[in-house]
């Protein structure tokens, strides 16, 4: 069973803590120094098979068209306001000397130069090879140019482009510290203990060290996104801290009754340790649900957030009974008097009064919640995905005064060129036929010279869109392209054509995620369902978690659109401008949040199931149930918020969707949905929340529910 084989984990690490502390260090230590040694860049790659964009791609890379790689843009204004590069000598010396000095960088295939018709502006794009030619390096050669290039010029110079998006590293991660610092202050006004509130600290950082440092090992073998480390820190504090403090909790109320340190901690993980196993197992399953998205970064970035997830449960049922078998009865001195409301697993008055109430008003609530957390979610039918490019940057980066000074000197649509890849297929004749057609679309402001590969077979069109890479309208055009104009002149033709280019291929990987996010929250709500039916035993209770779940994942979608999409209180998180939201976050949100609110639900069903089961009362057992664990996940969500929400500071917008995203669908978890609409929806249902045909009861695999039934002095009784 897996209660008692918990209790001997536990009880043989309270008994043996150096040995496990010292096994977690060196672990730690080689983990940290193979990453150094032999990890693996982590790289960012919108590679998605299948994709029109992508396939266009691959006919350029296969020709050898240096269009196929990535670019860097460098653009320049005269500081004179009244120079321009039509009458300015110095402007025009400086313009030309600045191209061929780029054009010399390392890696950069050739330098082109376009000059705005007004004159006031200069384009000078570096084309380079693909990704995976280049380095972190690259990127610091050209900052380096600029840096010299711009110092006494007559030019201002800014930088942008793709190069940028591949290799610039991430800010320094001021989330995690301020995370870890409001974490700290609630541990300790709801414990009281310096002690207990450094332990679920301090394993919390120990996994995480361990968990993000794997991410370049797993590297050698798939591509993590650069953004992985970001989202493992976050969902791996929140997890991590919460984990051990439901632990904790238990723990000092055993030690409170009286039993050694070594049973209490065997105890504590006993009762306490299975929620953690079932809700971590459950986070990582929803995770990896990731892979029916077909979208690899996707899958290689869940793969990556769950390694994290995996170690934060490791740390949480083997160093931290290490670390209570250490600190011994210290645990429970207190500093100073604790507050009110300081986490035990007792039944609190005040909880059992509240929870009372709730369950004798059910339909009022049942109903009134549920029309709350629809209308928060009612604003998800206007999502509009999409990937924030350069513009949606801070206005202080060079990024986005590069972006902006292209818009005006050459119009929106240059910040998004749109590449057209001809299979020519032996009937040279089309091209001219296609750039004519294309340069007729309504959407399309230019069109550049067709540049040819013969050996290749194939024709490379760059077009420059008449609206922003982030319109609605330039996504229509792209999809015309595709649907009306390429067609209508190839339909007699044996050559074939795509579309790719930046633009188009974010527009696709949006669309791929949006036709395939059916198929995820189908293969998630299966696989949880099927899980918390094994571990409790009922039909109904799991149905219920996964619709109440869906609620509250909706309602943090909607307040997402309301701030990014729609602007209200937007300069609230320091978001300068509104934006789509991220293509890939409403999936990965999905599979993430859907994971961690579980973490309440098993924690507060275990407990109103432990109760049911030594009484046999419906009503009690969920009063009781969720008094006694009402002020832990009422802590724990506030840690989980403080993390999530201190990621809203930083100025990447994703990272700000993301921190906004789980912070809110927490909130909403529980509070509204723990504390109100589960004792309302379990009263409506009474003894049916545990009902099961006896058929099914039967042929269900037992993952401990045996165990249930021992109290505390029968687990003690258990010896390793």
């Amino acid at each position: 069973m897996m209660s008692k084989s918990l209790y001997r984990l536990g009880h043989l690490a309270a008994r043996r803590p150096w040995v496990v502390i010292g096994s977690w260090l060196v672990l730690a230590v080689v983990v940290v120094g193979a990453s150094g040694a032999f990890g693996h860049r982590l790289k960012d790659s919108m590679q998605v098979p299948g994709l029109d964009s992508q396939q266009a791609s691959e006919l350029m890379a296969a020709a050898g068209a240096t269009d196929a790689g990535l670019t860097a843009q460098v653009v320049v204004t005269p500081l004179d306001d009244d120079a321009t590069f039509f009458d300015s000598a110095a402007a025009r010396s400086a313009l030309a000397t600045l191209r061929s000095d780029a054009a010399a960088l390392p890696h950069v295939l050739k330098a082109t130069e376009v000059v705005s018709p007004d004159g006031r502006v200069a384009l000078i794009r570096l084309q380079y090879p693909l990704v995976d030619e280049l380095s972190a390096q690259d990127l610091s050669n050209l900052k380096a140019f600029g840096a010299e290039a711009e110092a006494g010029s007559p030019l201002r110079l800014e930088m942008g482009g793709d190069l940028y998006w591949a290799f610039e590293q991430p800010q320094p991660a001021v989330g995690e510290l301020i995370g870890l610092l409001v974490a700290a202050l609630i541990l300790f006004v709801a414990f009281g203990s310096l002690i207990a509130t450094a332990l679920p600290l301090g394993t919390a950082v120990l996994g995480l060290a361990v968990g993000v440092s794997s991410m370049s090992l797993v590297a050698n073998g798939i591509d993590i996104p650069s953004w992985a480390p970001i989202l493992g820190a976050m969902v791996g504090l929140g997890v991590g801290i919460d984990y051990a403090l439901f632990i904790v909790t238990r723990h000092r109320d055993y030690l409170a009754r009286g039993l050694p340190v070594a049973e209490s901690a065997g105890s504590a993980l006993a009762k306490a340790g299975k929620p953690v196993v079932v809700a971590g197992g459950i986070v990582v399953v929803a995770i990896l649900g990731l892979v029916v998205a077909g979208v690899p970064f996707m899958t290689a970035g869940g793969i990556a957030v769950s390694v994290v997830v995996l170690v934060m449960v490791a740390v949480s049922i083997t160093l931290l009974p290490a670390l209570l078998g250490l600190a011994g009865h210290h645990i429970n001195r207190r500093r100073r008097r604790p507050w009110r409301g300081s986490v035990d697993t007792r039944v609190s008055p005040g909880w059992s009064t509240w929870i009372g109430h709730v369950t004798r008003h059910p339909w009022p609530y049942a109903v009134g919640v549920t029309v709350l957390l629809l209308a928060l979610a009612a604003p998800v039918v206007a999502l509009r995905a999409g990937i924030p490019d350069d513009g949606a940057q801070p206005e202080g980066r060079t990024e986005r005064q590069a972006y902006d000074l292209v818009a005006q000197g050459f119009g929106p649509g240059s910040n998004g060129p749109v590449v057209v890849a001809l299979d020519i297929a032996g009937d040279p004749a089309v091209i001219e036929p296609l750039v004519e057609a294309v340069k007729a679309d309504p959407g399309i402001a230019s069109v550049g010279a067709p540049r040819v590969y013969a050996d290749a077979d194939v024709a490379v069109v760059v077009a420059i869109p008449t609206t922003g890479p982030q319109d609605a309208a330039t996504q229509q055009t792209v999809e015309r392209l595709r649907a009306d104009v390429l067609p209508s002149v190839l339909a007699d033709s044996p050559a074939r054509a795509h579309v790719g280019g930046q633009t188009a291929n974010f527009a696709d990987v949006g669309a791929r995620v949006n036709e395939r996010l059916p198929v995820l929250i189908a293969a998630v709500l299966t696989m949880s369902f099927v899980l918390l039916m094994l571990v409790f035993r009922s039909v109904l209770v799991p149905l219920k978690a996964v619709v109440l779940n869906l609620l509250s994942i909706g309602a943090a979608y909607g307040v997402m659109v309301m701030v990014f999409q729609w602007g209200w209180a937007a300069g609230l998180i320091g978001l300068e401008s509104t934006v789509p939201i991220v293509s890939f976050i409403p999936m990965f949100m999905f599979a993430i949040l859907f994971g961690l609110s579980m973490d309440y639900e098993v924690f507060l069903l275990s407990r109103v199931r432990e109760e049911f089961v030594a009484t046999g009362d419906n009503q009690a057992s969920i009063v009781n149930g969720i008094a006694s664990t009402g002020r832990v996940i009422t802590s724990a969500a506030l840690i989980m918020i403080s993390v999530f929400s201190a990621f809203v500071l930083g100025p990447d917008p994703a990272t700000k969707m993301f921190g906004l995203g789980l912070a809110t669908a927490i909130f909403v978890d529980a509070t509204l949905v723990r504390m109100l609409l589960v004792p309302a929806t379990m009263t409506l249902l009474g003894d049916a929340n545990w009902w099961a045909p006896r058929w099914l009861d039967r042929r269900l695999p037992r993952l401990g529910d045996e165990a249930e039934d021992l109290t505390s002095d029968q687990l003690v009784a258990l010896r390793s």
